[in-house]
C-alpha cells in the first residue's frame, strides 16, 4: 500500500470529507506504540491532509445521505464525490465493513477496513474543524444536533406499524377505568339508594343503573304530570316495558328518604360523570380493537383484542413478545407464582394471561394445561407473523384459531387435527394467489418438505445409533463377553499386582 494513494472517508453531519494519509505506515506504528499520539494535532496533521470536502447544501440533503449510510447504501452524491476525487488505483479506508462493501460495488474502488483506518478516523473526528479549516467546532455541534433530531424524528414516523406503545397505554388505561368504574358504581348505588332503594333490585347492571339514576333524579318525577318524556327515555335505557312499569310502581311505594335540591344536585352530578366515563370506556375499547387490527391482527384474531393487548403490554412490545419462546408466553403474567414455585420446589403455573382466553375456559380441567401449552405455541407463531410481516393481515390468525378449535375437539372426541405444515402451506398459497406469486410458494413448500424429511431421517438415524450403542454392552454381557469397562478394570488390577 503506497503512501500517497491511501485515503480515508469521513461522513460528518456537515458533509463528506476525504483525507489523504501521507504516512499510513507511521500511523500503524503509532497505533501499536500508543493511541494517545493521535490526540496530538501537530503530529497528526503531518500524516493526514484534507483532500476534498463537500458540505451538504441543506438539512434535507444531510438527512437523505445519513439514511443512505445507515442503510449501508451509497447515495449519488457520495458516489460522484469519490469518483471525482480518487483514482481507481487508490485505496479508500472506511470505518464500517457494510458501507465499505457497498462503496466497492458502486465505484469499483479498493476499499479497506482495519484498526489503522479506525485510528486515523478517530483522529479526524477529534481534529475535524481544524483539518477542514472553514468550519468551527460550534457549527459542527449544531449540525450534529439538528441532524440527530431529524433522523430520530423520521425513524419514529417511519415506524407506523409499530404502534404497540399505543396499545400498551390503551390497555393500561382500560384496566384502570374498569377498576374506577367498579368503585364509582358501588358509590352511586349506595348514595342514590338512600333516595330510591328499590331501583337496585330492578336494574342489576351498574352502568344501566347509573344512567337510570341520572335520568330519574327525584323519584316523584316518574309519576308526576308531564312525565311521559322521561318514561320514554327510561324505556330506551332499560329496553323492556315490564322493567319500566316495575320502576314506576316501585317509585310510587318507595321507602326511600326525600333529598334536598342540593343533595340531589351532588348525587346527579357524580352519576352523570360516571355515565360519561362509562361511555368513554366503550369508545376506548373500540379504539383498542381497531388498533389491534393494525398492529397485531393475527394475535388478536386468535385470542381476542384484550388478551392480546395484555400480552404485548406485559412483554414490553410486540417485537419482544415475538422473540419470546412459547414457554415464556404461556406463563406471561404469572411470574410471582412461577418464582414462588421455584423457591418452594412446587408445581410451576400452567398459564398466565392466556388463561382469560375463551379456549382455556372451554377446556376440561384435566386438559387446561395441555391446551394452554398449545395455545401459547400458536400465540408465539401469530406474534412473529405480525411483528416481522411487511403487510400483516389476519389470514394466519383465522387458521391458527381453527387449529386450537380442532385441538379442543381432539381432546373431547379423539378426532385427529390437521398437520400444522399443511395448514400453513394452504394459507401461504392463498395469500400468494392473491398477490400472484403462487409458483414461488409451491417451490418453497417443496424445498421445505424435503428439508423436513431429511431432518427427520437424520434424527431417526442418530436415535438408532444411540440405541445400538446402549444395547451393545448389555448384549455382550448377556453373551458372557467382557465389556470395555470390565476389560479396563481387569487391566488396572493386573498392573497393581
Amino acid at each position: 500500500m503506497g503512501k500517497k494513494d491511501t485515503f480515508v472517508l469521513y461522513e460528518s453531519s456537515a458533509g463528506y470529507s476525504l483525507f489523504e494519509v501521507v504516512q499510513f505506515e507511521e500511523i500503524g506504528a503509532l497505533l501499536e506504540a500508543s493511541q494517545e499520539n493521535v490526540t496530538d494535532y501537530a503530529r497528526f496533521c503531518r500524516s493526514v491532509k484534507l483532500k476534498a470536502f463537500h458540505p451538504f447544501e441543506n438539512a434535507e440533503e444531510a438527512l437523505d445521505n445519513m439514511n443512505a449510510v445507515s442503510e449501508h447504501s451509497v447515495s449519488g452524491l457520495l458516489q460522484s464525490f469519490l469518483e471525482a476525487n480518487m483514482s481507481k488505483k487508490a485505496t479508500l479506508g472506511c470505518v464500517e465493513s457494510n458501507i465499505a462493501t457497498a462503496i466497492k460495488e458502486a465505484t469499483s474502488l479498493n476499499v479497506t477496513v482495519d484498526d489503522t483506518v479506525r485510528e486515523v478516523l478517530r483522529g479526524v473526528r477529534l481534529h475535524f474543524s481544524k483539518l477542514v479549516g472553514n468550519i468551527s467546532t460550534a457549527n459542527v455541534i449544531q449540525t450534529q444536533s439538528g441532524l440527530g433530531h431529524s433522523y430520530s424524528r423520521q425513524k419514529i414516523k417511519f415506524n407506523p406499524a409499530r404502534s404497540d406503545n399505543m396499545v400498551i397505554q390503551s390497555i393500561a388505561l382500560l384496566d384502570q377505568l374498569d377498576k374506577d368504574l367498579n368503585t364509582f358504581a358501588m358509590r352511586v348505588r349506595e348514595w342514590y339508594s338512600w333516595h330510591f332503594p328499590e331501583l337496585k333490585a330492578i336494574v342489576a347492571d351498574s352502568y344501566m343503573y347509573a344512567r337510570c339514576a341520572a335520568l330519574i333524579q327525584d323519584k316523584g318525577s316518574l309519576f308526576a304530570d308531564g312525565s311521559e318524556a322521561k318514561v320514554e327515555k327510561l324505556l330506551e335505557i332499560v329496553g323492556e316495558q315490564s322493567q319500566v312499569d316495575a320502576i314506576i310502581a316501585a317509585a310510587k311505594t318507595s321507602m326511600g328518604m326525600d333529598c334536598s335540591p342540593l343533595d340531589m344536585y351532588n348525587v346527579t352530578n357524580f352519576t352523570q360523570r360516571m355515565v360519561a366515563l362509562g361511555a368513554y370506556r366503550k369508545q376506548l375499547a373500540l379504539y383498542l380493537s381497531d388498533k389491534m387490527a393494525i398492529v397485531a391482527p393475527n394475535l388478536s384474531t386468535l385470542i381476542g383484542d384484550t388478551v392480546a393487548a395484555r400480552l404485548i403490554s406485559k412483554a414490553g412490545s410486540l417485537q419482544s413478545l415475538a422473540k419470546a419462546p412459547a414457554s415464556t408466553v404461556q406463563i406471561l403474567g404469572a411470574e410471582k407464582a412461577l418464582f414462588r414455585a421455584l423457591k418452594t420446589k412446587g408445581n410451576t403455573p400452567k398459564y398466565g394471561l392466556i388463561y382469560h382466553s375463551s379456549f382455556i375456559s372451554r377446556a376440561e380441567s384435566k386438559h387446561k394445561g395441555r391446551i394452554s401449552r398449545y395455545l401459547a405455541n400458536k400465540c408465539s407463531i401469530a406474534s412473529r407473523i405480525d411483528s416481522f410481516s411487511d403487510e400483516p393481515n389476519n389470514a394466519y390468525g383465522k387458521v391458527l384459531a381453527e387449529q386450537v378449535e380442532e385441538r379442543l375437539a381432539f381432546y373431547e372426541s379423539g378426532k385427529a387435527p390437521q398437520k400444522n405444515l399443511d395448514v400453513m402451506k394452504k394459507v401461504a398459497r392463498q395469500l400468494a394467489e392473491e398477490n400472484g406469486d403462487a409458483m414461488d410458494v409451491d417451490v418453497d413448500s417443496a424445498g421445505l418438505e424435503k428439508k423436513l424429511k431429511k431432518k427427520k431421517k437424520e434424527k431417526k438415524e442418530k436415535k438408532d445409533k444411540k440405541n445400538k450403542e446402549e444395547e451393545t454392552p448389555k448384549k455382550r454381557k448377556a453373551e458372557g463377553e467382557e465389556t470395555k469397562s470390565e476389560k479396563k478394570k481387569k487391566k488396572k488390577k493386573s498392573k497393581a499386582e
